[in-house]
Formats: structure tokens, sequence, C-alpha cells
């Protein structure tokens, strides 16, 4: 029986698939479509799936879409109807995509699959819960679910048991913790639904000075973790923005502008915002422990990749087990959209294995076949030599001991916005220099980024203040203190973005200024390869942790193909590109116009 679940229309649509309730495929639309967080119905991805599985569309057995649209268009209705007519002009804009595609969802499916069976519409957030419950390791657990919104709802919580998920308290636009966060986004400059993580990974830089004002005017937080947000200080309801003038009077001007200078606002603003998250988190988890009375938890809803907030529920709240789910946001809602079919409308036994989950590691998405590899390298005339796979991890261990950048293309595509192992940059996590070479030379984005180390899961406590599984890198935690080195009396008087490359640790480019980073830990039976080569670089060099970033460059999707790989390796100041068991030097290839026009156009300043 193959179920394929559909999600799309908000943002990062995307498509899964169950054959017999086994997850074998699932992939966001944005890799193949080459648009960022790609909202359009997922015309690539599902037919990547029902490739991979050798179907038709006729021969799928249930279609599941991941949310109510008549319900969510029933809540734009009201607030348009609440607001107005202050809403007329966002009325105007989202409606005729309503009337023409949205409410006639079940038609539109049947005529792109050339399908003709049942249909299912579960709700949003139960589809969020049951894509972190259902591929988790736990026989029962609580989860949490937090977005910005699905069709009414912004949060839930209940209980997972057996094949069975009951939501059993629910939160409702418009309040929502991952609007709030939204809207510091908008106003610290970054694009909504897309710019998050860079609020994330400011906010250390800041001090939160706009935490008491956050709470005295924006969000009322009670002692459970439920909240009430005023809605005279947002846009979202009604206007095309996120925030209004009373929210920029409150704070004290505008929004930034896109691409100007960030100042240290900004990053008071990134740190006061995700203070109050984390708060929220913990409030509610200890409120959900105590009504559900599990010792596991499992979270979905794009808060859920809020690493620094998961790292800090595992290590201070009051469960004992996490898991996340790792396409934690929309995208995500397509494969729990099918696992709802599978397990609580057929009712479906569900067998779990203790501290295995189902996911596979995540590795969900298309290959490409050696054969494949080789005809298009010999098509760009490219320069490259064939390596054994027994002699990859020893090499690329040496190439990246010389200080040298890693285009790592193995396998298949990771399902989720991290790259872990499959289509990722890798460098060694010992050079000093190597967090501003990769943000300004190679993934052309702002200085203050930080990127995140993959270390063998056995040496994982001698470099982190954590010993957890954290395979899809949504774990935060501390660089343990004997690794850790004191700073000058002068770098500790450098403020801001300035702080930014003073080496913290013996494992610098990792390190972030607040002495965290988010873990990926590698497991031989998921990521065999990628595994042995960080264990040879440990054996040969003493370090068991390298820089691992996603294969792609500031504003463009991570690279599916070979071909994208390539491109990204000619455009970019990556050293070396290993696709399959094919190496290529960079310094053995021809640079073409097109490569050299692209990149002065795009290098950042």
């Amino acid at each position: 029986m193959y179920i394929l679940g559909i999600s799309a229309f908000y943002h990062d649509s995307a498509a899964a698939l169950l054959k017999d309730g086994k997850i074998i495929a699932a992939a966001q639309e944005e890799r193949f479509s080459r648009r960022k967080h790609d909202y359009r119905f997922p015309v690539n991805a599902i037919k990547y799936c029902l490739e991979y599985a050798g179907i038709s569309g006729k021969e799928l057995s249930y279609v599941a879409f991941y949310d109510k649209p008549f319900l969510k268009f029933e809540r734009l209705l009201e607030t348009y109807l609440m607001f107005a007519p202050a809403g007329i002009n966002s009325f105007i804009k989202s409606i005729p995509v309503w009337i023409k595609d949205k409410l006639w969802m079940k038609e539109f499916i049947y005529k792109e699959l050339d399908f003709s069976g049942k249909i299912l519409f579960p709700e949003h957030h139960e589809s969020h819960a049951a894509s972190a419950f259902y591929p988790s390791p736990f026989e029962e657990a609580a989860f949490i679910t937090m977005d910005g919104v699905g069709e009414w709802t912004t949060t839930s919580y209940g209980v997972g048991k057996g094949n069975n998920i009951e939501i059993l308290s629910e939160i409702k636009f418009p309040h929502s913790l991952g609007l709030l966060y939204s809207a510091f986004t908008y106003y610290t400059g970054f694009k909504v639904n897309s710019g998050e993580y860079k609020v994330m990974g400011l906010a250390p830089y800041g001090e939160p000075k706009y935490v008491d004002l956050i709470y005295k005017h924006l969000i009322d937080v009670k002692p459970d973790g439920s909240f009430h947000m005023n809605m005279e200080y947002f846009n979202y309801c009604s206007g095309l923005t996120m925030t209004n003038d009373k929210f920029h009077a409150l704070f004290g001007g505008p929004p930034r502008a896109q691409e100007s200078k960030l100042t240290q606002k900004e990053m008071d603003l990134a740190r006061s915002v995700q203070e109050v998250t984390e708060e929220v988190v913990m409030r509610m988890a200890r409120h959900v422990h105590k009504e559900t009375g599990m010792s596991a938890c499992v979270l979905a809803g794009g808060v859920a990749l809020n690493c620094v907030a998961n790292g800090k529920l595992l290590k201070e709240g009051p469960f004992k087990d996490l898991w996340i789910q790792p396409a934690a946001g929309d995208a995500g809602g397509s494969l729990g959209a099918a696992l709802v079919t599978w397990y609580q409308y057929l009712g479906n036994e569900r067998k779990t294995s203790p501290g295995k989950d189902t996911q596979s590691g995540s590795y969900l998405g298309p290959d490409y076949s050696e054969e494949y590899i080789e005809s298009f390298l010999k098509e760009k005339e490219a320069s490259y030599e064939k390596l054994s796979y027994s002699e990859i991890p020893s090499r690329i261990a040496d190439i990246i001991a010389n200080e040298n950048v890693v285009g790592w293309f193995q396998g298949r595509m990771e399902f989720g916005p991290r790259a872990l192992g499959a289509r990722s940059i890798i460098g060694d996590a010992r050079s000093p220099k190597m967090q501003s070479l990769m943000n300004l030379k190679i993934k052309f984005r702002e200085s203050f980024r930080p990127f995140a180390p993959s270390v063998t899961r056995e040496r994982m406590k001698d470099y982190f203040d954590l010993d957890y599984d954290s395979p899809y890198m949504l774990l935060v935690a501390n660089i343990v203190d004997g690794r850790r080195r004191k700073m000058t009396a002068e770098e500790e008087k450098l403020f801001g973005i300035d702080k930014v490359n003073v080496v913290r640790s013996d494992v610098p480019a990792i390190t972030h200024i607040d002495y965290s980073a988010r873990i990926q830990t590698v497991h031989k039976d998921t990521n065999a390869l990628y595994y042995d080569m960080i264990d040879s670089f440990d054996k040969k060099y003493g370090c068991p942790v390298i820089i691992n970033t996603s294969f792609n460059v500031r504003g463009e999707p991570i690279v599916n193909s070979p071909g994208e790989a390539f491109t990204c390796f000619m455009r970019t100041d990556i050293d070396y590109l290993l696709l399959g068991p094919y190496l290529l030097d960079k310094k053995k290839q021809k640079l073409l116009q097109d490569d050299i026009d692209w990149r002065k156009e795009f290098e950042l300043d």
C-alpha cells in the first residue's frame, strides 16, 4: 500500500511517500524548482517520490493533504471581517489564489496525479504531531507543536500512544509564538519564514534589554506557558507586514532595511525575543509534563527548529527524552499527513525500537549513480580522480587537515532544512580562519553566522556538554570547559560583531561567541561513509569534530543534483568536490566566464 502526503501553498511545499507504513521517500519542492522555500504545489517532489517507488499516481492507495483548506479559508475570512476595512489590501491580494486553487484542492490533486482514490485532510497541527510522534523511537510520548499558524491553531499539545495521537489543548490564532518570533525577524531586517534562524544566531551578540518591554506590551505569558498577545502592536492580521507603527515606536524606530548594517539594537532585540521564546517553551513543557505524566516528549512545527530552545529544554526541562522531527516546519507536514492516514485512519499497528527512530537519518531524497555522475563530469570536461570508497575517508581527512574546504555530495539528499552529511560543505573545525572564510567566500552570507559541528557520537561528550543523540542538528550545547580558551583583556573589550573572529576553543570554527554549538552526532548505521571520514580525521589528527554547513550559497536551496553541486563548487572558494567516488581539485578545473561574472555580481562587500 502506497500513501502520498503533500504540503503546499504556504511555504516549504513537500511530498512524502509511505510503502506499507515505511517512510521510503520525502523531499521539499525547492530542491527541484530551485526557488527557496517554494510554496507552490510540489509537482517535482511528487514526481520524485513516485519514480523512486516505480509507480504512477493511479497506483496510490491514499493521498493526504497536510491541513484543511476550508477551515483555513474560514480563518482568513473571519480575520478580514474582524479588522475591516483595514485588511482590504491583504484581502484583495490573497483571495484570488484561494478562489483559483486552494479551495479546489481535491480536484487539483485528482488532476495533477491522475488519481481517483480517497483524499484525506488531517488538521495542520495533527499533521505536525503525527510527524513528530510516529517516526520517534517512543512507544508513548507527549507532543508539543508550535508554529506560525495552521488553520486556527498555533500551538498544541497532547499524547501519542501506540498508533494513536490525541490533541488535548490548543492555542488559537492570532496568538502565536511563531508569529511573535517572525515579527522580530521582520523588524530586525530579515525575511519572514526564512530568516528566523539568523535571529537565533544573532542573539548571543546581544543583551536581553527588551525582555521586560516584550512582556509588558506584546505578550502575556501564564505560568502554564499559555499566552495572549496584544494585537495593537502587530499588523499580520490585516496588513502585508508583521509589525505596525505602534510596534516601531515601542522599539524606537522603523524596521532595519534589509541588507543594511546590523547594529547593537538588532542584536539586543534578537537576544530578547530568543529569551522570551525559551521561557514560553520551558513553561509549556513543565505544564505538559505535569498534565500527561510522560517521560518523553516529541516536537514539531517551525518553532521546533529553534535548536537553542531545544537544547535548554533537554538540559533543564522535565522530560527525560526528547525527539524532534528533522523537517519540523511545513515540509514535515507532508510526512505527518501520510502517517496520520496509515496509523490513525487505517488503524495499523505501530512497532518501535528503543533508541532507534524510523526516519532513516532523514536521508530520504534523490541519489545519483556513479555512471550518471561520471557521464556528467565527462560532459563538462571536468578534471577528476576516481577513488575507491575505502580510500575516501583517509584522503578527505588529509585534505581537510590542510585547511581546504570540501563539497561533500554522497548518497540520498536530506529531508529537512539541515545538511547532514549528504549535501554538505565541510572543513577543519580547528582552523581559526575557517568561519570567516566559509561565510564570506563560500556561503556569501553574514559574518556573524555560526557553523555547526559534525562529531562522531562516541566522542561527543569529550567536546560538548551533552551526552545525547542529536543526529538532525536540532540541539545546541556548550563546549566543555576543558576545551575553552580564556580571552585576553583586549578581546574581552570587543563589542558585538567585532567578537566574531576571537578564538574561543580548540575547535574555534564551530564555537559560537557564547561557547555554544549546534551539534550533529554522526552514526555509523545511518551514514557510514561520513562517519568513517570523521573517524579517520580523528585517528590521524586527534579531532573527531569537523565543520558541516549546507551545500549552497545564500539565497539558494541546498543542492540536489551533481550539476548543482558542480556549479556551486565552481562559483565559490570550495577547494575540492567529492561527487560520489569522484574527487575534483579546483586548481585543475577550467573556470568559465559565466562563473566569474556570477561571483562578481553575488559576492558580499
